[in-house]
């Protein structure tokens, strides 16, 4: 058993583990995809306002629980307050539910990264291989097997050893890729009408769905609201400049948001239209993004990198995912690490194998209408996430007090320059922002009202 807890060797080190976690498939695929369609310049304008008052609350609340406590989410509501401590058993239950259907994509990525190895990428380009590939039994079981294998391997290294030494190699890379990808495709004849439409605001498309959109999109690309930041939080030392690395998340965060925009929508824009980047879901970049890379010069090599891209970044936050329960079981159980992860391995393979075959064999299988996967990413997203995320505002803003969080922010004497926004927004916006977050997509799911 771990006699010590883990924790990150420095600032940087927890900015890019912390920025791995955020940086993941919400970015490169539902971000630019949901800009095309709620307006472009207008959707980015929104999300960058939501980023710094209700994002920027929720990441430091989180990070600044996790450094105060030193525990993974699991006990330190509990340790804020008795009363809440319900709260982080369940946070607890996002990572679990996340975890094996995130894998089961991340193993569908894998695959395409061997199929542009190979070069047998034109048969991907056929609109029908992917439901194809998706509704076989085996070979989708035995990438995402591989995924989680992957992630496994660097989870059960440790903190330090492990995942910051990974992120660290990692994010240079994924940040390298992004901009070779980005400025090629920038350069081919015609990307710039994909850029307008990409950049420039339809004030038409602006209405309530557009901030929920938004709203929606901050919880996948930060990462709150799941226990990892609060987990993350609890490694990093405490003299740490809080506010400044919360900074520099959201400026990486951001910064990786808009570049994928950059790569997606003027290519598919090009050969597709309009109706092309308004893609949702694995359509855009399962089906779409091959389409284009067949068609446009250099096309093997440009999505080669696209989707080792797309397999680092799933990867990163993979990891996150899965360290938010390894820590929370050995906080809980006293076990090793290695006991713990083989825990999350087997509950992931349980939950992870309907996922997969949800799309085939069990495809006759629904759960209020939807295959397993699309249960599991409603539950965790649009219903628990937002729960989880309005108890902790109301246990921060109405019971514990913000100040806990100002003292842990300014302990070492930094300035808190967004103190007053933190206040505002845990004790009066994010509540209700949240609370129609859920209303919203609950009607969206029960088809009350479309996206």
């Amino acid at each position: 058993m771990e006699k010590k807890r883990g924790s990150f060797s420095g600032g940087l080190g927890f900015v890019l583990a912390a920025a791995g976690s955020a940086v993941g498939l919400g970015n490169l695929w539902r971000f630019p995809y949901l800009a095309a369609q709620y307006g472009g310049g207008i959707f980015i304008l929104v999300y960058i306002i939501l980023a710094l008052t209700f994002g920027f609350a929720l990441l430091t609340t989180e990070i600044a629980i996790g450094r105060k406590t030193g525990s993974s989410h699991i006990l330190a509501y509990g340790k804020l307050d008795k009363r809440f401590g319900f709260l982080g058993y369940l946070a607890a239950i996002v990572p679990v539910i996340i975890l094996p259907y995130y894998s089961v994509i991340g193993g569908w990525i894998i695959k395409y990264v061997t199929i542009f190895v190979t070069g047998t990428q034109a048969e991907v380009a056929n609109n029908s291989y992917f439901g194809s590939f998706i509704g076989d039994t085996f070979s989708p079981l035995f990438f995402f097997m591989i995924f989680l294998g992957l992630t496994m391997l660097i989870v059960i290294g440790g903190v330090e050893k492990s995942i910051e030494k990974i992120s660290k190699i990692l994010m240079p890379i994924l940040l390298v890729l992004m901009v070779g990808v980005s400025i090629y495709v920038l350069t081919l004849p015609g990307s710039m009408e994909g850029v307008k439409f990409y950049l420039l605001p339809d004030f038409s498309k602006f209405s309530l769905i557009t901030v929920c959109a938004a709203m929606g999109q901050l919880f996948y690309s930060l990462s709150i609201a799941m226990g990892i930041m609060i987990t993350y939080g609890s490694y990093t030392h405490k003299d740490m400049n809080l506010s400044r690395s919360v900074v520099h998340i959201e400026i990486f965060d951001t910064i990786v948001a808009l570049f994928a925009g950059f790569m997606v929508i003027p290519a598919v824009y090009m050969f597709n239209g309009e109706a092309g980047t308004t893609a949702s879901g694995p359509g855009l970049m399962f089906q779409s993004l091959p389409s284009v890379f067949n068609q446009m010069a250099g096309g093997r090599i440009i999505g080669l990198a696209f989707f080792i891209l797309v397999a680092l970044a799933a990867l990163t936050s993979s990891v996150s995912v899965m360290e938010a329960i390894v820590s929370s079981i050995m906080d809980k159980l006293k076990i090793s690490r290695g006991k713990a992860c083989a825990i999350v391995v087997i509950v992931s393979l349980a939950l992870g194998i309907p996922s997969s075959l949800g799309n085939g064999v069990w495809s006759n299988i629904t759960i209020l209408g939807m295959d397993f996967l699309t249960f599991f990413d409603y539950l965790s997203n649009y219903v628990i996430m937002p729960i989880v995320a309005l108890l902790t505002c109301i246990l921060i803003g109405w019971f514990v007090g913000t100040k806990v969080i100002k003292d842990e922010v300014t302990r070492n004497g930094e300035k808190f320059r967004r103190q007053a926004v933190l206040d505002v927004m845990i004790k009066y916006i994010a509540p209700v922002l949240l609370l129609i977050i859920l209303i919203f997509y609950s009607l969206v799911q029960f088809g009350l009202i479309s996206m």
